[in-house]
């Protein structure tokens, strides 16, 4: 079913078409499989349960990008929520649980918030998100008591400290989580001494600003930080104006802020000394990427594979991770009410298996996903974070990102 807006009452409606719309244009409703088919073969003690899940996506255009051989696929995210519906229903269907899917992929911000509107007057109360920080404080402002929002797109660190919500929770690792895994490995590499670029974007300073604090947190030095601020295309001039560019004090490693890919993929081999180059290039801290095979992933990559004909991307992975976390609350707990959900995600008894090689749990002080974080190059996983000597008294994936005692956000589950 393809959703279109009726010019009098401004609601989605729902119409039939004959040829598959492009999915990042559109507004679909995915129902797979349904509690009546499957009411006859419910395990005993079973109850049928429909839990309707709203998935909103809106990246806004950043303009033209210097580096755009290998473009970020339009429909990022949205896959890996589809995907999680399947596999909620692998189990759900024996159980007599249903996961209605309605997604909004938004051209604008305002039809975004408009979509995010009309799905709650349709009593959906889970709710997943890949949008900027500041779509996803506009949404959480607009949650009704009782109500739960996923951001499985926004990393910056100031929605699980100075502006977090309680009723948000987060499967995308925050900038914090990825640069405090960075800067474990350079420690345990010995590569103390670093030189950063940083790119002009407000993507690229959350990112280097993250950066500074793990720096500070695991005692290594930053040498010397550049700004980039050239606007040209480079791709000609790599070669004779990045070792320039580079020249400093002695380092151990470069590492870029460089989150759009303007000049990142050009500082590799092109640095004054020749040295590695870590952060947004290089080696890079990802949620997740195509060449972990580990703890079952391989299971997980091929059926991604089959159902969007592409890799799994971080997003993809970030919204499958939240839809699954509903499923398994649900399957655990027998409940479909969303605050009695809520409550079970940061219980004891709640954990997710996330072919990541450890059960993911929610911290209860900011509802960040606690998960470790890969290092990867483009073709190989090089390691994953936290390593071993990073103790903490709870669990070592409290190692990355912002512990309690030192985060502005304090929660509580209801």
């Amino acid at each position: 079913m393809l959703f279109s807006r009726d010019t009098d009452t401004g609601l989605l409606q729902s119409q039939r078409f004959r040829e598959k719309p492009r999915a990042f244009r559109s507004s679909f409703l995915l129902r797979l499989g349904g509690v009546a088919g499957v009411i006859c073969f419910l395990a005993p003690g079973a109850k049928a349960l429909e839990i309707n899940v709203g998935y909103l996506q809106w990246q806004p255009h950043q303009g033209p990008v210097l580096s755009n051989v290998f473009p970020e696929p339009e429909d990022s995210g949205l896959r890996g929520a589809e995907l999680a519906i399947e596999d909620n229903l692998t189990s759900g269907q024996f159980l007599g649980h249903d996961y209605p899917l309605t997604t909004y992929v938004a051209e604008e911000e305002a039809d975004l918030l408009d979509a995010f509107e009309e799905m709650q007057e349709q009593d959906i109360d889970l709710f997943v998100a890949n949008v900027p920080a500041s779509a996803l404080i506009a949404m959480a402002d607009r949650l009704d008591e009782g109500q739960m929002l996923f951001n499985a797109g926004a990393r910056d660190d100031h929605l699980r400290g100075s502006q977090c919500h309680p009723q948000v929770l987060h499967t995308q690792p925050s900038y914090a989580m990825l640069t405090d895994a960075l800067v474990q490995w350079l420690k345990l590499r010995r590569w103390d001494d670093v030189l950063m670029i940083t790119g002009p974007t407000p993507q690229d300073q959350a990112y280097a600003e993250a950066f500074r604090q793990s720096v500070a947190k695991f005692n290594i030095t930053l040498v010397e930080e550049k700004a980039w601020r050239f606007d040209t295309d480079i791709r000609r001039t790599a070669s004779s104006e990045l070792p320039r560019f580079t020249q400093s004090k002695d380092y151990d490693v470069v590492v870029v802020a460089d989150e759009r890919g303007d000049f990142g993929e050009y500082v590799p081999y092109n640095t004054w000394l020749p040295r590695p180059v870590a952060g947004t290039q290089g080696l890079m801290p990802v949620t997740w990427h195509s060449s972990i095979e580990a703890w079952g992933a391989v299971q997980l990559q091929n059926r991604f594979r089959d159902h969007a004909d592409r890799n799994m991307t971080g997003d993809d992975y970030a919204a499958w991770a939240a839809i699954r976390a509903i499923g398994e609350a649900v399957t655990r707990s027998g409940e479909s009410d969303a605050p009695r959900l809520y409550d079970y995600l940061f219980s004891d008894d709640f954990e997710l298996g996330a072919h990541k090689g450890r059960k993911l749990t929610f911290r209860e002080w900011n509802g960040q996903l606690r998960q470790p974080i890969a290092l990867v190059h483009p073709r190989a996983l090089v390691a994953q974070a936290p390593f071993e000597g990073y103790l903490h008294q709870h669990t070592d994936l409290d190692t990355l990102g912002q512990d309690a005692p030192q985060s502005e956000c304090s929660i509580e589950a209801r």
